[in-house]
């Protein structure tokens, strides 16, 4: 599937980011006969997960399986996969070629680029975060909350926008504490604190200081000595909610031009309804497009970008062939 390349090579589209929204333009793509690599740094978002969920048939499956066979299928269609880092990239003039340059020496070019290399998940400096990440500490619940129903939550404030996920995740638990961490509870709305209230959520101040665990489980959370509810006092949970910071990878987007508009959870491309940037060839798919894009979403996105790519190179080369 990995095709040696030891030369500047010449691709119709190159894809820089191989999660489901980058194998889905891929697969588009290689079916429409157009020659397409992809270049895959081999670093999925969801890698910490052992599982997927709410992708309709594929429910349940492991993110590395599901990737494992979406490099299978494009590659019966002929696309290329190299596996290397995409470091940077460049265009020849406002319609030429793009040079997009790998870590590992080799320069490649296309006449169209798809960048859906997604973002990082910036986690709180919490001790035992990091290590319990996508098992009993998650961030999603329409990913896994069914999978931890009914266990004690705990929900870890990182801006007062946390409020929003410790309501969602009451869907899944009706025993929820919401841990305010650094987060002053004067940073709460009266509308937060009553819809807390409703939904049965425990509000407890003060800083968290680390995460208990015992026999590879999550089994507390440890407040800081001082804090308000009792200083070093622990309360016991099984899971606990996080919201990462989203730290997007936009970095051949901003060299290549392309405009970006801050949101609450980064800066990203601004795109139409098919993912193309304003930069004219330039496509943005998955989570380099946006933040809310999950799975099923970015798979979906890179679908669209793929036939309306294989749509642009058509006309252009129809166009050039009557002189329009």
């Amino acid at each position: 599937m990995t095709s040696p390349m030891t030369e500047t090579e010449k691709y119709e589209v190159i894809v820089v980011g191989a999660g489901a929204a980058g194998l889905s333009a891929a697969l588009v793509l290689g079916r429409a006969r157009r020659r397409t690599l992809v270049v895959d740094a081999g670093e999925p978002r969801n890698a910490p997960a052992a599982h997927m969920q709410g992708y309709l048939s594929r429910d349940g499956m492991p993110p590395a399986e599901f990737l494992a066979i979406g490099r299978e299928e494009i590659a019966r269609y002929g696309v290329e996969l190299v596996r290397d880092r995409a470091v940077d990239a460049s265009r020849d003039g406002e319609h030429g070629d793009f040079a997009v340059t790998l870590a590992g020496g080799r320069t490649v070019r296309s006449r169209a680029l798809v960048i859906a290399t997604g973002l990082k998940d910036e986690l709180p400096d919490v001790p035992g975060v990091a290590e319990r990440f996508g098992r009993d500490v998650l961030h999603c619940p329409y990913c896994h909350g069914w999978e931890v129903r009914d266990q004690p939550f705990g929900v870890l404030a990182t801006t007062p926008m946390s409020v929003h996920q410790a309501l969602m995740v009451s869907q899944w638990s009706k025993d929820v504490t919401f841990f305010l961490h650094k987060v002053a509870e004067q940073e709460l709305s009266d509308d937060d604190l009553r819809r807390l209230a409703a939904a049965g959520v425990k509000v407890v101040p003060g800083e968290v200081a680390a995460l208990v665990v015992e026999d590879d489980r999550l089994t507390g959370v440890r407040l800081a000595g001082g804090a308000p509810s009792g200083g070093g006092s622990t309360h016991e949970r099984s899971v606990l909610f996080v919201a990462p910071r989203p730290v997007p990878q936009n970095d051949l987007l901003v060299r290549l031009g392309a405009e970006l508009q801050e949101t609450p959870f980064g800066a990203y491309p601004v795109i139409d309804e098919r993912g193309l940037t304003t930069v004219p060839g330039l496509w943005a798919a998955g989570n380099a497009s946006g933040f809310a894009e999950q799975v099923i979403n970015a798979a979906s996105r890179g679908y669209r970008a793929g036939a309306a790519i294989n749509g642009e190179l058509l006309m252009a080369d129809l166009d050039a062939r009557i002189g329009v």
